[in-house]
């Protein structure tokens, strides 16, 4: 079962072409971190109709795939290679909604 310690969204996007080794040396090169620390890195592809997630654990590697038919998912802002995501977070960004939302705080005023 996919059960990652950390969630990690990776802001740059990818060609999501190729397979589990091409984004493991991403992971380590690129973005300096192990990909076998027991996170999940999720991918999008340019067009962000595509997201691929790696996970790494002791019995071996998870590389799951999500496409949307109509619509796009909903990246980090620009400005650091990987953004961390909530479990909530997480099952937004992957049902399609802007999972952005969730860190939002709403106005003082507004009625609840």
């Amino acid at each position: 079962m996919l059960s990652p310690v950390q969630w990690w969204l990776v802001t740059a996007p990818m060609d999501l072409r190729g397979g589990m080794d091409r984004l493991l040396v991403h992971v380590r090169t690129a973005l300096g971190r192990d990909p076998f620390d027991g996170s999940a890195y999720v991918f999008r592809n340019r067009s962000g109709s595509r997201l691929k997630v790696l996970h790494a654990d002791a019995q071996g590697i998870w590389l799951c795939a999500r496409r949307l038919h109509e619509g796009h998912f909903i990246g980090a802002a620009p400005g650091s290679e990987t953004c961390t995501l909530s479990a909530e977070q997480w099952a937004w960004l992957c049902a399609g909604v802007d999972w952005r939302r969730l860190s939002q705080t709403p106005p003082r005023d507004a009625p609840i």
